[in-house]
């Protein structure tokens, strides 16, 4: 089984298959070309992918600006790390930078709020600490 990629890299990975794709749906068009109305329409609906990866591209750029860069344990090179664990983008290693989770089976659901955190409180029942409720 192929291991899953950086967010940052499978997110502009679907922005290039949009390019793909809508450029696939102008080319159907050629097929139409006697027919300008239709051809046109196919013309339309396929800049409508290419401007939404125009989007998507923009706003991954937006957001790699604001990620937090770690170095690898594996490999030791710099990678974006989006959300409280991902995986490296040059070996695939498994990262976190939340010291709570370190050592922990891996999941992309610690990234989500509400699943972190009931994560972090069985990892304190096992440990036999206090529940992190009444440490604040």
């Amino acid at each position: 089984m192929k291991k899953k990629g950086n967010k940052i890299q499978r997110i502009r990975g679907y922005a290039l298959a949009l390019v793909f794709i809508g450029m696939g749906i102008m080319y159907l068009g050629v097929f139409f070309r006697e027919s300008p109305i239709i051809f046109s329409i196919f013309l339309i609906v396929g800049l409508l992918p290419i401007m939404l990866s125009f989007i998507i591209y923009f706003w991954v750029g937006m957001i790699s600006t604001r990620t937090v860069t770690v170095q690898c344990p594996n490999c030791e090179k710099h990678t974006k790390i989006l959300g409280h664990v991902d995986f490296c983008q040059h070996c695939k290693e498994p990262l976190t930078i939340d010291k709570e989770l370190e050592g922990q089976d891996f999941s992309l659901d610690y990234n989500v709020e509400h699943r972190r955190n009931q994560a972090i409180d069985e990892i304190n029942k096992e440990t036999g600490q206090n529940d992190r409720s009444q440490d604040k």
